[in-house]
């Protein structure tokens, strides 16, 4: 794709039309501040352009259909298993075409674990990772000192301090399924490798088990809790101490930011093994139809420069996807070490299928997953169900997808 102009046609005496790009982001400090601060400092550099930014919740940012939301939208801030429906649908610019070679080896360079990788898909990148996260652990050491207790090192130390009601666990139906995935690579096998097999029956049946285990000993709510209701939690209030794993919110290990300051840590071991969690995070996308994407690709490749991520982007309450930032010293100051704490579970995290059709498995899994854990059932009957899930959404109209 060659980007096309944003220049109007000349008119004699007539000042250039502005340009006005619109975007989408989700509805937190961490995905909307550092986009209007961003967009702020770009229009003062460029004067004439105006980047209007609005939001969307969390779970909308994990469901709502992308190619819908490319008609309405320049700029997108998106999860990667989306990079299957872009290449699909042709719904988002391809940035590998829209962005000079120099920029491209910055952000694979000094990606943090696969999140560049994360984005390219059909030997396309469909988004810039200006955003890293996976699921990590969430401590308040003065809760459990006074517990007498400590951070956990092992799944028994974690379900210890989960029977004396120490512990909170984000377990919506969409995070059940993540830590899911992250229990079967404990259990010895990474799940959907094939279009007919979720995971092996016996690793299945004793993640799920894991699973149901941990979340039965905390308070039933966190059933329906995000990531950020957990994070909010330990934050601001004493009705928990530990989180063992959730998508990382770095604004929380921020003095000032709420009442308590959360640290931010590793994850414990099973079977000896230190887990393995889903990398989330988000990347800026331009929509094909953007009618000025030269102006878009040059916003989007300075939001995810080293330079912004480590300072404007940061302190705007972003939570960084280049790696830089990652190692800065004076971030770290600021985080109480969130990101120099938690680089080495970014760095094994797992990335997800992407083809297209995968959202619908994860969402139609998820809600399986999360009958289970409120309910009880069978997990042989799960598994099974997931196994269909899963066939069904490698078909389009009886047809095997690419």
């Amino acid at each position: 794709m060659t980007p096309t102009s944003c220049k109007p046609a000349a008119t004699a005496g007539a000042k250039p039309a502005p340009i006005l790009l619109r975007g989408i982001t989700w509805k937190h400090t961490r995905g909307l501040l550092p986009m209007l601060a961003t967009a702020q400092r770009f229009e003062e550099t460029h004067p004439g352009v105006r980047i209007a930014w609005e939001t969307r919740s969390l779970q909308a940012f994990a469901d709502e259909p992308l190619d819908v939301l490319a008609r309405k939208y320049d700029l997108l801030v998106v999860d990667h298993p989306s990079s299957g429906l872009a290449a699909a649908t042709g719904c988002l610019a391809p940035l590998n075409e829209a962005l000079d070679a120099a920029c491209l080896r910055d952000q694979e360079t000094h990606q943090v674990g696969q999140s560049y990788a994360s984005y390219v898909y059909e030997g396309h990148l469909w988004a810039l990772p200006i955003d890293a996260a996976t699921p990590v652990s969430a401590c308040r050491p003065d809760l459990l000192a006074a517990a007498g207790e400590r951070e956990p090192a092992n799944w028994e130390e974690l379900m210890h301090l989960a029977r004396r009601g120490l512990v909170a666990v984000p377990g919506l139906a969409i995070d059940s399924l993540m830590h899911f995935f992250m229990l079967c690579h404990a259990f010895g096998e990474e799940p959907l490798q094939s279009a007919d097999r979720v995971v092996a029956a016996d690793a299945g049946v004793e993640a799920l088990r894991c699973l149901r285990a941990l979340l039965d000993a905390c308070d039933r709510a966190c059933l329906e809790r995000n990531p950020i209701a957990i994070w909010e939690m330990l934050a601001a209030s004493d009705r928990a101490a530990y989180c063992p794993f959730a998508y990382g919110y770095s604004n929380y290990s921020r003095e000032g930011y709420a009442r308590h300051c959360v640290q931010a840590g590793e994850l414990v071991t099973l079977r000896g093994e230190r887990l393995r969690s889903t990398l989330g995070g988000a990347g800026l996308a331009i929509s094909a139809t953007c009618s000025h994407a030269d102006v878009a690709a040059e916003y989007a490749a300075y939001v995810a420069s080293a330079t912004c991520q480590s300072t404007l982007y940061f302190e705007a309450g972003g939570q960084p996807g280049h790696r830089a930032a990652w190692l800065s010293d004076e971030v770290n100051r600021r985080s109480n070490g969130f990101f120099a704490r938690t680089l080495p579970v970014l760095d094994r995290a797992w990335v997800r299928p992407r083809f297209d059709g995968y959202l619908d498995f994860q969402h139609d899994a998820s809600q399986a997953l999360h009958a289970y854990l409120q309910r009880g059932g069978s997990e042989i009957e799960l598994l099974d169900a997931m196994k269909r899930m899963l066939a069904n959404a490698h078909r389009t109209d009886g047809k095997e997808k690419p």
